[in-house]
């Protein structure tokens, strides 16, 4: 950036960077992130949570006398309500914030991020707060598993994978 100088000639500041200069200038002063420690907390945690939910099906199955099968619908209804309960007292979040994404497991991170957006947004009312704002975040999640049910099912169909399995 050219300066006027007191005896009238312009120079040059020595302050100005291009992108590259301050890139390397910032990455050199980023500091480390410990990758192996947080795949281990992530590790740890959502084989936490996972086996939290195998002993609420292992539960349902001795003492309803259910099958595998028959258990996994009241388990997955349990494992939301614990999420929606935990996110609701702000203890999912702790959580989440320390293990990062071992919480992402499907069903309990897809109920917290619901429950999120609607306690952010319950004062703005039901319908335009809660209902509008539910899905903010969960909606890319649900098209992106229509879509990829839907190209797979195409897929198994071309290759004769698909019907006649019911």
């Amino acid at each position: 950036m050219p300066v006027q100088s007191a005896t009238g000639k312009k120079k040059t500041s020595s302050l100005s960077m291009d992108e590259k200069e301050y890139k390397k200038v910032a990455k050199k002063h980023e500091p480390s992130r410990p990758i192996f420690k947080n795949c281990l907390k992530a590790f740890f945690v959502g084989g936490t949570i996972c086996l939290i939910g195998q002993a609420i099906q292992e539960a349902f199955m001795a003492g309803m006398d259910m099958t595998s099968k028959e258990a996994a619908s009241p388990t997955v209804a349990v494992m939301i309500l614990i999420s929606v309960i935990l996110t609701c007292l702000g203890v999912y979040d702790k959580i989440a914030q320390w293990a990062g994404a071992g919480t992402a497991v499907p069903v309990t991170g897809f109920a917290n991020s619901m429950c999120s957006a609607a306690l952010e947004h319950r004062a703005e009312g039901l319908v335009l707060g809660v209902g509008a704002n539910m899905f903010k975040l969960a909606g890319s999640v649900i098209v992106f598993g229509v879509v990829a049910a839907f190209i797979v099912g195409i897929v198994y169909a071309f290759l004769g994978f698909g019907g006649g399995h019911l």
